[in-house]
């Protein structure tokens, strides 16, 4: 996991001029817990995913492996979906992706911080923007690693909307360790909540923890989210 999160600016100067980028087979193992697909790996693996979005001009590509696994004829561990005969077992992991799949927008927005550089660590924060034109909505992924709240202050320029919907990949305890098992198939998933909003500049309090998405309904315009410290 320290990995991922210490590399979420790995392509922030990768050569724009050089081929594209197929960031192809990645996992977090964590082994302390014989590479387990915990909360902690997870959450490393958004961080990580915020430099993916963030650099889609050469990162083109990118695929979690290995993706399927029987409990009883596996080869490789950690897995994004387990299964035995009779039932499929989604990993925490397996919800990060597809959190990434269902709101990957179709332009790459700048997300900044106070000194001008992208969030990538600063005050354990991560953060990526995107633009769904199809939609017509702004799209904030933040992840934030610590044990405490943290506050943003969000600036958007033209606001004009005054609710937006919030999904969070949480913990509800602070066992970092946390994983999904047959008996506990819905232990770690995503929530759904509405927020509402109050002007262009706003302040957002991030979950301890936590993979949250902000999705805005509103037009043409730009965002940036700056960190505070937690």
């Amino acid at each position: 996991p320290d990995w991922f999160f210490d590399n979420a600016r790995r392509y922030d100067t990768y050569d724009r001029k050089g081929p594209k980028v197929f960031a192809g087979e990645y996992a977090s193992h964590h082994y302390p817990s014989k590479k387990a697909n915990n909360f902690l790996a997870a959450l490393s693996e958004a961080a990580f995913m915020t430099g993916l979005e963030r650099n889609a001009d050469v990162v083109r590509l990118a695929t979690y492996a290995p993706l399927f696994a029987h409990v009883d004829a596996w080869q490789w561990n950690p897995d994004l979906i387990w299964f035995d005969n009779l039932r499929c077992l989604k990993t925490v992991n397996y919800y990060v992706q597809q959190l990434y799949s269902r709101y990957k927008g179709t332009e790459v927005l700048k997300t900044m911080t106070q000194d001008g550089q992208p969030l990538a660590g600063q005050d354990g924060l991560y953060a990526s923007a995107v633009k769904d034109s199809k939609a017509n909505t702004l799209i904030i992924k933040v992840v934030n690693r610590n044990s405490l709240p943290s506050d943003l202050s969000v600036q958007l320029d033209a606001y004009k909307q005054a609710v937006a919907d919030v999904t969070c990949l949480c913990l509800q305890s602070d066992d970092l360790m946390a994983v999904n098992t047959f008996d506990r198939p819905d232990r770690l998933q995503p929530t759904e909540t509405a927020m509402e909003l109050v002007g262009g500049h706003f302040e957002w309090t991030v979950l301890p923890q936590s993979f949250t998405i902000l999705v805005i309904r509103l037009g043409d315009q730009k965002a940036s989210a700056k960190g505070k410290q937690p």
